[in-house]
């Protein structure tokens, strides 16, 4: 099968999230690098480097189902090879106590290779249960 071509960062990144919804680990490990310094950090979790780690950790994390995940409020750089995303991700889910919504703040960093754009680093806080305030600086020069 031929690997997946992602034309734009934004078109990883929303592969990224289907694979999450879908809990599929073919689609996720589509969207990484081949790179072996690559690095993921799930909330709460150890800093995980390499294709392989980071494929077994997706593997255990899907064998408990999809994670409805959606990203919100994207910030984002971007240059001619490299794009950092930072963004909100709105998990809700239903428990006992009923639904939940769970706010995990993530940094997603893509990179453009000769198989299109891919991502090298997913970084992923701990959930909070209200959605987290943003702090903005107000600009000092008009324009």
């Amino acid at each position: 099968m031929a690997p997946r071509i992602f034309p734009t960062p934004q078109d990883a990144e929303a592969a990224f999230y289907e694979a999450l919804e879908r809990a599929d680990l073919e689609l996720m490990m589509a969207v990484w690098s081949e790179d072996e310094e690559i690095v993921c950090v799930h909330p709460g979790g150890p800093r995980v480097v390499g294709h392989a780690a980071i494929r077994a950790t997706f593997e255990a994390i899907f064998a408990n189902g999809p994670i409805p995940a959606r990203p919100e409020k994207l910030k984002r750089v971007e240059s001619a090879g490299c794009a950092v995303h930072n963004l909100l991700e709105r998990v809700d889910i239903t428990t006992a106590e009923g639904p939940q919504t769970a706010w995990v703040l993530t940094t997603n960093v893509y990179l453009k290779t000769t198989q299109g754009w891919r991502i090298v680093a997913h970084h992923a806080s701990p959930g909070s249960s209200r959605e987290l305030p943003e702090i903005v600086e107000a600009p000092t020069t008009l324009h």
